[in-house]
C-alpha cells in the first residue's frame, strides 16, 4: 500500500519499522487512548502483535514529509469479524495514532483519517468506514466527525483499557452511494 496525500503519506509496514512501533507504543501519552497506559510494548511484543497475526489487516506507517509520524490499519469487517450489525456492503474498520506528540493537533490526523476514507471508497469500494473511539477521546471524535463521521450509538463496555472496560462510539463514515 502506497497513498500519497501530499506531505502526508501512507505506506506498507515493514521489518525496519519495529523500532518505531516499540518507541511509540511505550510512550504514556499515546497509550492513554491505544491500548492503555499499563500495557507498553517491547520488541517482542511488537512482533507478535504487528507481524504474526490477523493477515487480512493492512499495516502502514504515516510519514509526513518523509518523517515517520504514526500508524494506521484498515481491514474488511464482516459479520463473521464484528458482533456490529452494520447492513448489507462492504465495511472497513480503521486504528490509527500519531505516534510523534510534536505533530499532534497541527491538522494532520484529519489530513490523513479524510484520505484514507477517500481510498478506501474509492480503491476498495468501501460503503461505510467505522471507527470506535473510547468516548473520552474528545480529540479523535473531533478529527472524525471533521471528516464526516457521525455517532451511530455507544458501544458499551466495549474496549479493555488500563484495568476496565471501557464505552466507546461507534462512528460511521457512508460513502456517497452506501
Amino acid at each position: 500500500m502506497n497513498l500519497d496525500l501530499g506531505t502526508i503519506s501512507v505506506r506498507s509496514l515493514t521489518q525496519h519499522d519495529k523500532h518505531l512501533l516499540v518507541k511509540w507504543l511505550s510512550d504514556p501519552s499515546v497509550l492513554a487512548f491505544y491500548e492503555g497506559r499499563d500495557n507498553p510494548y517491547d520488541l517482542k511484543r511488537v512482533d507478535e502483535h504487528f507481524f504474526q497475526t490477523e493477515k487480512n489487516v493492512q499495516r502502514c506507517i504515516v510519514t509526513y514529509q518523509n518523517t515517520p509520524i504514526g500508524y494506521i490499519q484498515y481491514y474488511l469487517v464482516t459479520s463473521e469479524t464484528s458482533k456490529l450489525n452494520l447492513g448489507t456492503g462492504r465495511h472497513f474498520g480503521m486504528d490509527l495514532f500519531i505516534g510523534e506528540r510534536d505533530f499532534w493537533n497541527k491538522g494532520i490526523g484529519t489530513k490523513l483519517v479524510q484520505g484514507m476514507v477517500d481510498y478506501l471508497i474509492a480503491e476498495e469500494q468501501a460503503d461505510q468506514v467505522i471507527v470506535d473511539p473510547q468516548i473520552t477521546n474528545k480529540r479523535a471524535i473531533r478529527c472524525y466527525e471533521k471528516c464526516g463521521f457521525q455517532k451511530v450509538n455507544i458501544l458499551s463496555n466495549h474496549e479493555y483499557h488500563e484495568g476496565g472496560f471501557r464505552d466507546c462510539w461507534l462512528m460511521v463514515c457512508k460513502s456517497e452511494g452506501g
